[in-house]
């Protein structure tokens, strides 16, 4: 388990074993690639990020991954491979457990909206300078984000 504090100084602690409480995860980050680019969404308000955001009433966390991913990018899903979770507990916001994936995408389709992003962003690489970039948003500036592609990496998914 990794612990560590995030962009707004709270404190994470990342698995990548599967625990007990994950299927009370609410909340799910899918990191993409498609033709061997990343794919992104760029949040409307917090920048360039992967795909990701609450699970609903009665829907999986396979399922809302999915639906995030077509929702904020209008990408389909090929394969889709959990790869850990991770819990956040600040004093000034709520306690949450959020599941990381890993999906290959199939297609990618223009859509005439993509919810609270405004849509897809391909890149041939993630930068190495993340944190002092504007474009991207702060939940890309944390630990998470390293620990979670040396893990694929390690599953060799890419």
């Amino acid at each position: 388990m990794y612990v560590f504090k995030d962009f707004h100084n709270c404190e994470v602690r990342l698995t990548f074993e599967k625990k007990e409480g994950l299927l009370e995860t609410k909340h799910v980050w899918v990191v993409c690639r498609y033709l061997d680019k990343w794919l992104l969404t760029n949040h409307s308000t917090r920048g360039w990020e992967f795909p990701g955001g609450k699970v609903e009433e009665g829907e999986s966390i396979t399922e809302a991954a999915e639906r995030e991913v077509w929702e904020e990018t209008g990408a389909t899903i090929k394969s889709l491979h959990f790869i850990g979770q991770y819990e956040v507990k600040c004093d000034r916001s709520p306690f949450f457990q959020k599941a990381i994936f890993f999906a290959e995408i199939n297609s990618l389709l223009q859509k005439a909206t993509y919810f609270e992003t405004d849509g897809p962003i391909l890149l041939d690489e993630l930068p190495a300078n993340i944190k002092e970039n504007p474009s991207f948003s702060f939940m890309m500036k944390d630990e998470v984000l390293p620990h979670t592609l040396k893990q694929i990496a390690k599953q060799q998914l890419l």
